[in-house]
């Protein structure tokens, strides 16, 4: 790579609808970090999530509703080298910024994430956890709550998130895997456990799964993506 690794920007891309309740503490956890720019993507968002990003500063562009398309918008909005996605109700930890460029600028790393920690004291939950962690370090399959990190030169050289409604991080980190290494960062991310509680955890943990299975055997993203929000997974 031709920059110097060492003192590259890091652009943080957020991703957000309707996060009014998250974007304030998912910026507030980059404040302490150096040579970073943050950008929230607001995909049409009816609360206060623009309202509260413009107030603490960030750069807040606009796009339609759809995570991968928010994604790749605050890609080409970032003045970074290295590129950084985090959703809105992920927390990165004290010193990311430090740990990103260290593990970026290892031969062979194309990109990178982090450990996995669910915010919620479910017994059941650490399972899901050790299952995430197990499966990042040795399957090299980061998913998008564990904050993927790679630089602006490959991230255009596979061409960004594919814009699909569903799978956009599973199908770009594929797109990786060729090419190179992903690193994990053994530090965690904290991620909100709403969507676990809201549907439950075995209910939640066996969806992923079964999406998974589906997108693989080349159901559609937009059919999964009705399946998963209706829950019917009855026929495949």
């Amino acid at each position: 790579m031709s920059q110097n690794i060492d003192a590259s920007k890091i652009s943080i891309i957020i991703p957000a609808i309707n996060e009014a309740g998250n974007i304030k503490e998912a910026i507030a956890t980059t404040k302490l970090s150096l040579n970073i720019e943050v950008i929230v993507v607001d995909g049409g968002s009816k609360d206060d999530t623009v309202a509260i990003a413009q107030s603490l500063n960030v750069k807040v562009i606009s796009s339609s509703p759809s995570r991968a398309v928010q994604m790749n918008a605050g890609a080409v909005a970032a003045s970074g080298e290295i590129l950084l996605f985090l959703h809105a109700d992920t927390r990165l930890p004290t010193g990311f910024d430090e740990m990103i460029r260290t593990s970026i600028q290892q031969p062979g790393i194309v990109a990178g994430a982090f450990n996995l920690r669910i915010d919620a004291s479910v017994l059941s939950l650490r399972w899901v956890e050790w299952g995430v962690n197990v499966r990042s370090h040795f399957c090299q399959m980061p998913y998008g709550d564990q904050a993927i990190f790679l630089t602006k030169e490959v991230f255009q050289q596979v061409g960004g998130f594919p814009e699909l409604p569903i799978m956009e991080d599973f199908e770009l980190i594929r797109r990786l895997k060729p090419i190179g290494h992903i690193v994990i960062i053994p530090t965690p991310v904290v991620t909100s456990a709403r969507r676990w509680l809201q549907k439950g955890v075995f209910k939640t943990t066996l969806l992923n799964q079964i999406v998974i299975i589906a997108y693989l055997l080349g159901v559609s993203p937009e059919r999964i993506r009705r399946w998963y929000r209706q829950e019917k997974f009855k026929r495949i």
